[in-house]
């Protein structure tokens, strides 16, 4: 007689489906996209598709899309939507602009932060207090700041030297760091293009490479934000604030309170991602150059299944596939195409392993498309290298979608009581 699985467990055993699945580390992930770069840097000699310079320009486009994603995690692992992130971010951008011409690169990182907390002030008042949709609630605080910026640019940038209606003057970048003897020796090893040396040397020069001391400050603020709040009893109820209020309060917490502390956090770190693009990547404030930075933000913390270390790997897909086209152009995104290709047949055999197979063969259809375009093809057309990082944002997304949980209780109303 053939018994089943379950009948042969061992007694107090537990069940294989309630085994969680180990978690892979983040930099198990990063190791394994380096390898992936540097194969197909030496089967395609797209030499740029990991150069130095790329590297760098990767880590200039991910920082402000990773504290995006870090506000949006505050907020919404206490149970409140921030759709307004690119709001803040916007808010953020003024803010960096008047104190940072005034007063200095960091007062302008001060300013920044402070803006977006004013934003997220707004939006703590409708969401938490009076109710209002969180999604409408947004949307309105992204309207709102962006009016607000460029009527505010208009009125202080007008009349100085360098500025106009929509843009201040040249603004102060804070300090950049530069390991010399590192730096150069690491240049000279990139140089060499051998497999994975050179590459773990290309990212080893972009970060010894005059470095930004925001990017410095980021990465305080992603590891602290993940210590504080996975590791802390602060950060335990806040968290319970996200995932069953009515259960916090009637344990004695302030689910009120938490919430507001968690969406004024948010607007800080958004405003904070806004002065990085103001004062480090432009060195000036323009109305509207955020880009939409906020919703992909937004897009890279679902995408890291609300944890830090899924943000930090979403913001550093889109940063990598943004810098990568505006560096290397037509080439670099050609040969783009069957790294592509190569992650799409692992994620395919992961979804069939986990009994994904409508997901599975989607992947796998997609991914042989790349693999088939790119065997035909010596370049993509210019409109389709602008459009890289967005087309990788929604593939990686809707791909990601069979694995995402969201907090439980995110987005809904909840009014102070309904324990009782």
């Amino acid at each position: 007689m053939t018994m089943a699985p379950e009948e042969l467990r061992p007694a107090g055993a537990p069940s294989a489906a309630l085994v969680p699945r180990r978690r892979i580390s983040i930099w198990v992930w990063l190791l394994v996209g380096l390898v992936l770069i540097s194969a197909v840097r030496v089967l395609t000699g797209a030499n740029e598709v990991d150069s130095a310079g790329t590297m760098r320009e990767t880590v200039n486009a991910s920082v402000p899309i990773a504290l995006a994603a870090l506000a949006g995690l505050w907020s919404e692992r206490a149970g409140v939507v921030n759709i307004g992130l690119e709001g803040m971010m916007i808010l953020g951008t003024i803010g960096a602009g008047y104190f940072g011409y005034w007063y200095g690169p960091w007062a302008g990182i001060v300013g920044a932060m402070v803006f977006g907390m004013i934003g997220a002030a707004l939006h703590a008042l409708a969401t938490v207090y009076f109710g209002v949709d969180h999604i409408v609630s947004g949307v309105a605080i992204n309207i709102i700041a962006l009016g607000a910026a460029a009527f505010l640019a208009d009125t202080w940038f007008s009349g100085l030297r360098g500025g106009g209606p929509t843009q201040s003057p040249p603004l102060d970048a804070p300090l950049s760091i530069t390991l010399p003897g590192i730096s150069d020796a690491m240049i000279t090893l990139q140089d060499k293009h051998w497999f994975i040396i050179s590459d773990l040397a290309s990212l080893v020069a972009a970060v010894t490479t005059e470095l930004s001391s925001m990017t410095v400050l980021a990465v305080i603020l992603i590891v602290g934000s993940a210590l504080l709040l996975w590791r802390t009893g602060f950060g335990l109820r806040l968290r319970s604030c996200g995932e069953s209020p009515v259960a916090a309060e009637s344990l004695g917490v302030n689910v009120y309170r938490y919430k507001v502390i968690a969406v004024l956090t948010s607007g800080a770190i958004a405003g904070a991602g806004g002065a990085f693009i103001a004062l480090v990547s432009s060195g000036i404030y323009q109305n509207g150059q955020t880009g939409g930075r906020g919703y992909i933000g937004l897009a890279a913390m679902i995408f890291g299944n609300w944890r830090p270390g899924g943000l930090v790997m979403g913001s550093v897909l889109f940063g990598y596939t943004d810098a990568l086209q505006l560096r290397a152009g037509g080439e670099a995104v050609h040969a783009l195409l069957i790294l592509v290709a190569i992650i799409l047949l692992g994620v395919a055999i992961l979804q069939f392993r986990r009994g994904l197979k409508i997901a599975a063969t989607t992947s796998l259809v997609i991914g042989v498309g790349f693999a088939v375009w790119f065997f035909t093809t010596d370049t993509v057309p210019a409109d389709f290298t602008r459009m890289t990082p967005y087309v990788t944002t929604l593939l990686v997304l809707g791909l990601a979608a069979q694995r995402l949980r969201m907090p439980a209780a995110d987005g809904l109303r909840y009014r102070r009581g309904q324990a009782g």
